[in-house]
């Protein structure tokens, strides 16, 4: 009997093991890609942040893109802070954490990406003021006007993005305890389905806008200096511009269109979570940001 109970107690501990494994969905392959993804993010956003500041303090005036570019900064280090925690989980394998913090971390993701989205747009539409109004820079008179401007944002954020991530957010069916990043449950429900649609198309729209505008503003650059583009500052300005742009293209929009297909076949087959894991790895790759305005000079 007491031969036949520690059997079973083995054949247990061996089925339990497995189902918390099994409850891992990325394959070793998914998990080194996701670590690497992390780790460059991690590792290029965090000596970005870093140059940036210095940069942004040796400055005297505080112009609407200097204040925009200081709320990415603010952003990018709220995204590394949770990093760790997701590097930890794809080498571990495991969630040692408890589930509310699982779905600060995860929602972190898509916070930071729609944030710097939403900052990218206000600096390229108040670039674009200048540049159709020959304006010399769009500058707040003092730092309580810059504060107020960005704290309306944060705010209008926080309005619009907490509730439908507290209600909707790990809500729907029972998750492990010791499993994180998987609330592809919450897909089933036909509004959480139609508020991703939403998101996509918008996303997908105002990419298209803004890459259109900035193409038809080059195109009024050399017209006008056709003889000497190159030697113009207002060309390699609208240039720079389309940094913002290539990385919304680059780093955003893969990561919404795969979604559009993840979310019709989200039960189809377990690799396909991992596959949208992945893409969504990709948008922390925007903290790039930084180093590359600093190392372009722009």
């Amino acid at each position: 009997n007491m031969y036949q109970e520690d059997l079973r107690n083995v054949t247990e501990g061996t089925r339990n093991s497995s189902d918390s494994s099994s409850a891992f969905v990325h394959t070793s392959t998914m998990s080194a890609v996701l670590v690497t993804v992390y780790s460059v993010a991690f590792a290029g956003g965090g000596i970005g942040s870093i140059m940036m500041a210095f940069v942004l303090l040796k400055m005297n005036s505080l112009s609407v893109t200097t204040t925009a570019i200081i709320n990415l900064v603010v952003v990018h280090c709220l995204l590394l802070f949770t990093v760790p925690f997701r590097l930890h989980y794809y080498v571990k394998k495991k969630w040692v954490f408890d589930m509310p913090f699982c779905k600060m971390v995860s929602a972190m993701v898509h916070i930071h990406m729609y944030l710097t989205f939403l900052f990218y747009v206000i600096t390229l539409v108040i670039r674009w003021l200048i540049f159709f109004q020959w304006k010399d820079k769009v500058e707040f008179y003092r730092k309580l006007h810059a504060i107020v401007a960005s704290a309306a944002v944060w705010v209008f954020a926080m309005v619009f993005g907490l509730p439908l991530l507290y209600f909707e957010y790990g809500r729907s069916g029972l998750y492990n305890n010791t499993t994180c990043f998987k609330f592809h449950k919450e897909l089933q429900q036909e509004s959480v389905k139609a508020l991703n649609y939403t998101i996509i198309v918008a996303v997908a729209l105002i990419s298209c806008v803004l890459l259109g505008l900035q193409i038809f503003i080059l195109v009024k650059v050399a017209r006008k200096f056709s003889t000497s583009l190159c030697s113009h500052q207002e060309f390699w300005a609208q240039v720079k511009n389309l940094i913002f742009i290539w990385v919304i293209i680059i780093w955003f929009l893969p990561y919404h269109l795969f979604r559009a297909y993840y979310i019709q076949h989200v039960s189809d087959f377990d690799q396909l979570e991992s596959y949208n894991e992945v893409f969504l790895s990709l948008t922390a790759l925007s903290c790039l940001d930084l180093l590359s305005f600093v190392l372009s000079g722009s």
